[in-house]
C-alpha cells in the first residue's frame, strides 16, 4: 500500500474474514463523520461487516495545507498506517536539482 491513504474505502488485502461471522469481503463504512476547518480536514469512519454488524476497525484520515504542501495520513488496523506529501506547485521543490 506505500504512501496511500484512503478517506474512504478500505484496504481489503488484508482482511482474512470477520471474526464475528467468517465472511470475506462484506466491509461496508459506517459511523462516519467528517470535521473541515480552515487548517485541516479530519475524517473518521468504522469498518463494518455488512453480514454480522461487527466493527472490524476504526478509521483515521487526516489532511492538511501546510506552506506549499499538502499533508495526507491515516491509521487504521485494516488498512494500515500511512502518509504522504505532495507539492502543491507544479515543480516539487524537494526534487530540484542540487548544483555546487
Amino acid at each position: 500500500q506505500g504512501s496511500v491513504a484512503l478517506d474512504s474505502g478500505a484496504y481489503l488485502a488484508n482482511l482474512s474474514a470477520c471474526v464475528g461471522c467468517g465472511q470475506k469481503d462484506t466491509i461496508k463504512g459506517a459511523n462516519k463523520t467528517t470535521q473541515d476547518n480552515a487548517q485541516q480536514e479530519l475524517v473518521d469512519f468504522d469498518h463494518v461487516c455488512s453480514s454480522c454488524g461487527h466493527v472490524v476497525a476504526h478509521h483515521e484520515y487526516r489532511f492538511w495545507l501546510e506552506d506549499d504542501f499538502q499533508y495526507y495520513e491515516m491509521s487504521c488496523r485494516l488498512c494500515g498506517e500511512a502518509e504522504d506529501t505532495r507539492s502543491c506547485l507544479p515543480d516539487d521543490p524537494r526534487q530540484a536539482l542540487v548544483l555546487f
